[in-house]
């Protein structure tokens, strides 16, 4: 046993099916070796990336009608990876990536449980600079804004890996720290536009939720 219980879960996008294995609830939590711990995992935060949010079926569902022809894209706190499985079912060039130790796991399970080919993982703190990572024009992640310090970190993630001319598209439940966010991304050229969206099927307008797209045009080469 390997110390959690999973169940199946069915989350439909665009009209297609996909089959998850998630963690059983929110109170699961194994980390014998203390691999997570070392990771700044707390066995509060331990079940949290097994799930999922709300946040991440709106990230899946605009993967499902995004342009992503000739980009290459990279989920940060991918998590189970939904919004990675759909772009790869599109045949999309992605990489997910999370801090997780069992992200991997889970995401390479649940590729062969809808019949996908394996996704490009890699593991990443955004604390630590990984330059083998390389850069991408399609920078995504769900609800990843949820302590006042994920604001610098995820915007030096970007600052490293985006492309002069590249695309951040974040969904965000209404938590305060993205407008500290646009502000550090702004300074790094890139311009918002929000879209308030459900975050469920109970959801009324005002919406809670908000997809942030931004976008950066490369500036023009000097004659």
């Amino acid at each position: 046993m390997p110390g959690y219980t999973t169940r199946n879960q069915v989350v439909p996008i665009g009209g297609h099916d996909y089959r998850l294995r998630v963690l059983s609830d929110k109170q699961q939590y194994s980390d014998p070796d203390g691999h997570g711990e070392r990771l700044g995992i707390s066995s509060a935060q331990w079940s949290l990336f097994g799930q999922v949010w709300p946040a991440g079926r709106l990230l899946a569902q605009a993967m499902h009608r995004f342009d992503v022809a000739g980009k290459r894209v990279l989920e940060l706190g991918c998590g189970i990876g939904l919004a990675s499985l759909v772009l790869q079912g599109r045949g999309a060039n992605v990489v997910a990536s999370d801090m997780h130790p069992l992200a991997e796991a889970f995401l390479a399970y649940n590729a062969a449980l809808n019949a996908l080919p394996a996704l490009h993982y890699r593991q990443l703190r955004w604390d630590v600079p990984l330059p083998t990572l390389g850069h991408f024009d399609l920078i995504i992640a769900s609800d990843v804004l949820y302590e006042l310090d994920h604001a610098l970190l995820l915007a030096s993630v970007v600052e490293r890996h985006a492309q002069p001319t590249a695309e951040i598209v974040l969904t965000d439940p209404g938590r305060g720290h993205s407008t500290r966010f646009t502000r550090m991304l702004a300074t790094q050229g890139f311009a918002l536009v929000e879209e308030r969206c459900p975050m469920d099927d109970n959801d009324l307008p005002p919406y809670r939720g908000r997809l942030l797209h931004y976008s950066r045009v490369a500036p023009a080469a000097v004659a």
